[in-house]
C-alpha cells in the first residue's frame, strides 16, 4: 500500500515537472505582429523596426516579427487594434507616454493602457531645450529672465497642449513666474523649421531629432531633460543643475500585449526583451540615439504607467487642461 502511494506520488510529481517544463518552454509558432500608432518613420515605428532587426541579428527569436502601422487618434486606433486581439500571444504593441496623455484628455479613447497587458518597459526618451545658435540666450536662466522681463513676447514651438513640450513649459512657468507663448505645430519638422526660421525662440526637442542641426552649428542646447547625463552633451546641465529643481514626467517607450494574455507567453517575452537589452546591438542603438535604457518587466511597467498617469493628471489640472479620467 505504501509502495503504491509512493509510486503514485512520484508519477504526479513527474507529470507536474513535465507540465512546468512545457510551461517554461513556450515559444511563438507563427510570425509576431507588432502594432504601432505612428505612420512609417514615426518614433514608435522607428523603434519597432530597429527592434525587429536587432532580434534577427542577435538570433533571439525563432519566428519573424513584422510591424503593423495603425495611426490615428494619438494612439486610440492602435490601442483598439491591440485590444481586439484578446488572448493572442502573437500580438504586441509598442506604446509611448502619448497613449497615457491622450486617454486622460480624450473621452473618445475607449481603450487605455489599463485595458492591455504590460509586457516590458524599454526606453526613456530624454529631451533638450534648444535655441538657434545666434540666439542671445546662452543659458536657460537667461531665457527665463527675459520671459519675466517681457511676459508673453518670447515664443516656444511645440506639439499639442498635452505634449511634453507644453508640460515642461507650464512647469517652468509655475515655478519661476515667467511667461512665454506656446505655438503648436502638427509635426516635428514644422516645429524645428519655425525655430530655425526665427519664428519662435525656443523648443523642446529629442536628441536624435536635434543632432544634425547641432552638428551643423544651427542649434545651441541650453539644458538637457534627463535623469542621467547624456554622453553626447557632457557639458550641458540638466534642469536641476541649471537651477530649476522641477520634475518632468518621463517619456517612455514600452511593450504592451492584448487583454487576457497567456502567462507563459508573457514570461517568454519578458525574458526575450531582457536578453535583447543586454546585447551589443541594443546598447549601440541606445547610445547612437542618446536614449536611456530602462528595461523592466510587466509588473514594474504597470506601476510606472500609473505613476506617469497620476503625474500628468496633476500637471494638466494645474495648467487648466481638462481631464476626463
Amino acid at each position: 500500500m505504501k509502495l503504491s502511494k509512493t509510486i503514485c506520488s512520484l508519477a504526479i510529481a513527474a507529470l507536474a515537472g513535465f507540465a512546468g517544463l512545457a510551461h517554461a518552454q513556450w515559444k511563438p509558432t507563427k510570425p509576431i505582429e507588432v502594432i504601432v500608432h505612428t505612420a512609417p518613420g514615426g518614433g514608435n515605428d522607428v523603434l519597432a523596426r530597429a527592434m525587429v532587426q536587432m532580434l534577427e541579428k542577435e538570433n533571439l527569436l525563432p519566428v519573424r516579427m513584422q510591424v503593423l502601422n495603425r495611426p490615428g487618434g494619438n494612439g486610440a486606433v492602435a490601442a483598439a487594434a491591440i485590444a481586439e486581439r484578446k488572448g493572442d500571444p502573437h500580438t504586441l504593441g509598442v506604446v509611448s507616454s502619448a497613449w497615457i496623455a491622450n486617454a486622460l484628455v480624450t473621452r473618445e479613447a475607449k481603450v487605455t493602457l489599463h485595458d492591455l497587458t504590460p509586457v516590458a518597459a524599454l526606453l526613456q526618451e530624454p529631451a533638450l531645450i534648444a535655441v538657434r545658435s545666434d540666439s542671445p540666450f546662452k543659458t536657460l536662466k537667461e531665457f527665463v529672465d527675459a520671459a519675466k522681463a517681457k511676459p508673453g513676447t518670447l515664443k516656444q514651438s511645440g506639439g499639442s497642449v498635452t505634449s511634453r513640450d507644453n508640460i515642461i513649459r507650464q512647469t517652468l512657468q509655475q515655478n519661476t513666474g515667467a511667461r512665454w507663448a506656446f505655438v503648436s505645430f502638427p509635426g516635428g519638422g514644422e516645429r524645428l523649421a519655425a525655430l530655425l526660421g526665427g519664428h519662435v525662440d525656443m523648443m523642446v526637442i529629442e536628441p536624435q531629432e536635434a543632432g544634425e542641426q547641432i552638428r551643423a552649428g544651427k542649434l545651441r542646447v541650453l539644458t538637457q531633460i534627463s535623469d542621467k547625463p547624456l554622453s553626447g552633451f557632457p557639458n550641458v546641465p540638466n534642469l536641476k543643475q541649471a537651477g530649476f529643481d522641477v520634475g518632468s514626467s518621463p517619456q517612455i517607450r514600452a511593450l504592451m500585449a492584448p487583454p487576457d494574455f497567456p502567462k507563459d507567453a508573457l514570461a517568454y517575452y519578458e525574458d526575450l526583451f531582457s536578453k535583447l537589452s543586454k546585447t551589443a546591438s541594443w546598447k549601440k542603438y541606445v547610445d547612437d540615439y542618446q536614449l536611456e535604457d530602462s528595461y523592466s518587466n510587466g509588473a514594474a511597467l504597470s506601476k510606472t504607467i500609473t505613476a506617469i498617469e497620476n503625474d500628468l493628471r496633476n500637471q494638466y489640472q494645474q495648467a487648466g487642461v481638462k481631464t476626463v479620467r
